[in-house]
């Protein structure tokens, strides 16, 4: 096996040179599953271009708001902090300019609108959550701190030497100040840049803490067999809000492992016991074989099948802005 290019760390239950899942373990996807996958693909034609109306977030807020800009990206502001996930601006996730899925609808926030970004909670280093081109604005104009899990410091830090980073292992616990704290928590997924780097860096998703407030963003996360969420709501608690990926889920053969589906990620509200829900990873890039609005429909069909009321799990489009009211009960 090539030495880890990204880290080099003691052995744990999920790290033996390479990182791995164990709810439960998992096997890599191999160039004859891909080569299967676009033999058999039907992929659902997606429109190329969709209107988005931007929003212009307040310079700080009171309490907790949460903005979606796109895919998963995020804007928190929370405890007085402006946090961003998954930061991604380019018009492909790609590790290239002129090829790669394109976005079909522009960010919900302009770059230029955005408050001054204190924290970047980055949960892996996929194409479509590590933009460097993003980061390196994000740098420039805000020197934010980095968050990130294991290894993915290195690829930062070659592609950006001035970046501020801090990272750390799942249910590693970091203090952005007095009133806020984010844990990394175990995510259900995988990691690669290329074709030799697979699984050298770890894969996350962030619990947000703030005063009473509480946040989760599961990143990029597969269901697997659900133990990773009660894990989570058992040692971190219920949290006011969770940010569920729904869509880039087909066909389930092949992206089963790695991310969930619309029903699964009610499962997941579930197994949190998350007080609401708020839907990302869908509707922006062209990831898999489902169409656009197949996850916001397949969503709806599973709250009704299990008697949930629609506003308890949004699916805002970019640009839609939800403000945590902890003195209403979303039962």
């Amino acid at each position: 096996m090539p030495k880890n290019r990204y880290y080099d760390g003691p052995f744990s239950d999920h790290f033996d040179g390479r990182f791995f899942n164990n709810a439960p373990e998992t096997t890599d996807k191999t160039l004859a599953d891909i080569r299967r996958w676009r033999r058999t693909s039907r992929r659902a034609p997606w429109p190329g271009h969709l209107p988005v109306h931007p929003c212009v977030p307040p310079e700080r807020a009171e309490g907790t708001r949460i903005t979606l800009v796109g895919h998963a990206t995020v804007l928190i502001q929370t405890g007085g902090l402006n946090l961003l996930t998954d930061p991604v601006w380019s018009q492909r996730c790609s590790p290239v300019r002129f090829a790669g899925p394109k976005r079909v609808c522009a960010p919900g926030v302009r770059f230029e609108d955005l408050p001054p970004i204190d924290a970047v909670l980055l949960s892996h280093n996929h194409y479509d959550h590590l933009d460097i081109a993003t980061m390196r604005r994000l740098v420039r104009h805000h020197d934010p701190l980095i968050l990130t899990p294991l290894g993915n410091d290195t690829i930062i830090r070659r592609a950006i030497p001035k970046a501020r980073i801090a990272t750390g292992d799942w249910w590693h616990t970091h203090a952005l100040d007095h009133a806020v704290e984010v844990t990394i928590v175990p995510a259900q997924h995988w990691s690669a840049r290329g074709f030799y780097d697979r699984r050298m860096a770890l894969w996350c998703g962030f619990h947000i803490r703030a005063g009473d407030a509480t946040v989760y963003f599961a990143g990029d996360t597969g269901y697997g067999d659900g133990s990773l969420f009660a894990a989570i709501r058992e040692r971190l608690g219920s949290p006011d809000v969770a940010l569920l990926p729904i869509g880039a889920y087909a066909p389930r053969w092949f992206m089963r492992d790695q991310h969930t589906n619309p029903a699964e990620a009610v499962r997941v509200m579930r197994d949190l016991d998350a007080g609401q829900a708020l839907a990302i990873h869908w509707g922006v890039f062209p990831l898999s074989d489902e169409s656009r609005d197949e996850p916001v429909h397949l969503l709806a069909r599973a709250l009704a099948e299990r008697g949930i009321p629609p506003a308890r799990f949004r699916h805002d489009e970019p640009g839609g802005v939800f403000v945590l009211d902890r003195s209403i009960s979303p039962f």
